[in-house]
């Protein structure tokens, strides 16, 4: 276990590959922790000459939890925010980005690359727009841009996000929830074994289990709202990566976001769902470190 003081929290991160290379932070999605990183990720980002960081966002993992400010009502937010009213959380995606600056500083890390999934790629378009100096370029992963215009996930799907009918009050009853939601949010073509995946699913809950931090979570996206005009804005390179398959963010949100960066490369993924499973390592590490390291050989 590292941990590290940045931007007024304690954040859990760990380090792949040679200090000195290239940077590439990898960010996590909603109430996701670093280890749901496949580790052939990693490994394969670190050979090809990056110096990979992960690292639990706040309110998961054992990064710093806001156990005061209790569970959010996100039915309640997400009703209030769509009839336009000003809605208070216990912080902003905005500050969380703040996070990823504040453990670059920490780490002394200059600029980097920065690639999130799901609310981590939501956190990393933050980062491009208004942190641009800091980043070399940017991924964009299963993430949309806040556009409720573009179609939505399925109510399965949907559903499964906020464990909908899940009993996460024990340990057995929060397995077998999050085992639910990864059938539902799994790929037809990057499959997960049974075993791997409650291996996975038992590791996570023993090492932070935090229920109601997925909905402080949850409660700062919906804040953040509407980001399209702040992609128009965006000045350094990025990409959008994104599943054809994908249950939760319909790929139109992929497409809608990529549309919206300058410039933006899109790549649709056949197969591929809302997760990151092992066996979609070797594509999302091709696509990844191909990008960044074109990026850094055109502004060398």
């Amino acid at each position: 276990m590292t941990a590290i003081s940045a931007n007024g929290i304690t954040i859990e991160y760990e380090t792949h590959g040679q200090e000195g290379n290239p940077a590439l932070l990898l960010i996590r999605g909603l109430g996701s922790q670093m280890i749901h990183w496949p580790a052939a990720l990693m490994q394969r980002l670190a050979a090809a000459g990056f110096y990979v960081v992960t690292f639990d966002n706040r309110d998961a993992g054992l990064s710093t939890k806001f156990e005061a400010a209790g569970a959010m009502d996100v039915a309640d937010l997400m009703q209030r925010a769509k009839a336009g009213e000003d809605i208070e959380v216990p912080y902003l995606l905005d500050d969380m980005a703040a996070d990823v600056i504040g453990l670059m500083d920490a780490l002394s890390i200059v600029t980097a690359h920065v690639a999130g999934i799901s609310m981590g790629g939501a956190i990393a378009q933050l980062l491009a727009a208004k942190h641009g100096g800091r980043l070399r370029s940017m991924t964009s992963i299963m993430a949309q841009s806040g556009n409720l215009d573009v179609p939505q996930g399925s109510p399965q799907a949907m559903a499964a996000l906020m464990r909908a009918g899940g009993d996460e009050s024990t340990r057995d009853g929060a397995i077998a929830a999050n085992m639910a939601t990864a059938r539902i949010l799994a790929g037809p073509l990057y499959p997960t074994s049974e075993a791997d995946r409650r291996a996975m699913v038992e590791r996570a809950y023993d090492r932070g289990h935090c229920p109601d931090g997925r909905t402080r979570q949850r409660a700062a996206i919906i804040k953040n709202g509407n980001r399209v005009a702040m992609l128009r804005t965006i000045k350094i390179p990025c990409q959008v990566i994104h599943g054809m398959d994908d249950p939760l963010l319909n790929i139109a949100g992929g497409e809608d976001t990529a549309a919206n960066i300058p410039g933006a490369d899109f790549h649709a993924i056949a197969g591929m769902g809302h997760e990151t499973p092992a066996t979609l390592a070797p594509v999302l590490a091709d696509l990844i470190g191909c990008f960044a390291r074109r990026v850094d050989e055109t502004t060398a």
